[in-house]
């Protein structure tokens, strides 16, 4: 089996097949693994650092799943009960969200527990997202305006979706919901990378894989396939080629464009949209929320891990491409505030800016998702840009690569007249 890609949604298929005894070989383009996940030293912070924040919840049993199964279950930590904190910067407000321990949202009826400013008719207008469909965008199932709108679904729909939250599909939302808010605290509770996203999710996976007996090849960037009719018959790398037996697949996780490019055909999703993030080492470790969410500034969601803090802003057309320094300047007014920094000095700091980060999750680009497997009986695909139902995050990822690992090794036991 050969997997174009060591990106999580390649690894997570490589990990898949690996479990089941079956012979993978992941070639990947990069001199490492993780793709768009992924820790790297920074020379600036003279740290590692993650090249993206991403917020996981407890609900995410994909994601649960494949850490149990590269042995990194113990590398994560999940703090117990859900409790999120908020700032809005406008006005100092500060709040927790914290969901109730069951499906029913009791916890709206009390003017305590709900978001300030807000009331329970607004909690009941965005149930409206519940019956939305595949073609209907959050505008046209619940309002958006008002305080909830602002001070809760706008910072959590845009960090889910990557996209304008009025604009963003509805379908994908709703079932985002359905496992996390939806079924109580317990799926609501943050998961944190506290030594990083590759000493969890990435390392460790290929570190099971080769024990598993399967390989790993870094700076093998395939240029080219050859196929005859149906079939996928060799791949073409710069170093060699591999030809392919009857009973060999292919699982493409690549992006969506290089995707195209490489298999006539392949038709998904053609516009993206940016995340930036910033991170930030201050002199010396501080008391922090690991993760608080920030309204009425720049920054949208801050993670602290000892004397580092992140900032992620998503859907960030307006920002991503301002110069790096007066993207930090607006970034450390924000961290200020929400901390109670006000007259430290900024410290050293690192932008990264991810101008396709992932695809635009508008309706009519959801609808551009193509399902794992492909008009060659012997290729399936893997990204958070498949059709997994959920929008292009971690768990996104992962559910796609165990889709596609799963669909190849039906071929493999069609093909070899296993049961």
């Amino acid at each position: 089996m050969h997997i174009i890609g060591a990106g999580l949604s390649g690894l997570s298929a490589a990990v898949r097949l690996a479990h089941k005894g079956i012979p993978v070989t992941v070639h990947e383009a990069a001199g490492h693994a993780g793709g768009r996940c992924r820790s790297y030293f920074e020379s600036e912070l003279d740290c590692d650092i993650d090249n993206g924040n991403h917020l996981v919840l407890n609900g995410n049993h994909a994601t649960l799943d494949f850490l149990r199964l590269i042995g990194a279950e113990d590398t994560v930590h999940v703090p117990s009960p859900a409790d999120i904190p908020f700032v809005d910067l406008v006005d100092g407000t500060r709040w927790s969200v914290r969901p109730g321990k069951g499906r029913i949202p009791w916890f709206a009826l009390s003017s305590l527990r709900r978001i300030p400013g807000t009331s329970l008719k607004d909690y009941l207008q965005s149930w409206r997202m519940m019956w939305a469909t595949d073609t209907q965008a959050i505008k046209d199932v619940m309002p958006t305006g008002g305080v909830l709108w602002r001070r809760f679904w706008v910072p959590v729909i845009a960090a889910v979706t990557n996209t304008d939250p009025a604009a963003a599909g509805a379908a994908t939302m709703r079932q985002v919901v359905v496992e996390t808010l939806a079924r109580g605290e317990a799926a609501c509770r943050p998961v944190f990378f506290p030594n990083g996203l590759s000493r969890s999710l990435i390392s460790p996976a290929v570190d099971f894989v080769t024990a598993m007996g399967g390989q790993v090849r870094f700076n093998h960037r395939l240029r080219g396939v050859q196929k005859i009719n149906d079939t996928v018959s060799a791949l073409e790398f710069v170093q060699d080629r591999v030809d392919l037996s009857d009973n060999d697949c292919v699982i493409s996780a690549v992006p969506a464009a290089i995707a195209k490019d490489m298999f006539d055909g392949i038709v998904g999703p053609n516009a993206f949209s940016p995340i930036v993030n910033g991170h930030f080492r201050l002199k010396q470790a501080f008391d922090a929320p690991p993760l608080l969410a920030v309204v009425g500034g720049t920054a949208e969601w801050l993670f602290s891990r000892e004397d580092v803090v992140s900032v992620t802003v998503s859907a960030a057309a307006s920002l991503v491409d301002l110069p790096s320094e007066t993207i930090a300047v607006r970034f450390w007014a924000d961290i200020q505030a929400a901390y109670g920094l006000v007259g430290v000095a900024m410290p050293p700091f690192r932008i990264v800016k991810e101008k396709r980060a992932t695809f635009l999750q508008t309706p009519d680009q959801l609808r551009r998702r193509p399902d794992c497997r492909t008009r060659w009986r012997n290729l399936y695909l893997a990204g958070d840009w498949t059709a997994t139902g959920l929008p292009a995050t971690i768990e996104g990822s992962i559910r796609s690569g165990a889709a596609a690992a799963s669909a190849a090794l039906d071929q493999v036991n069609k093909m070899s007249g296993s049961t």
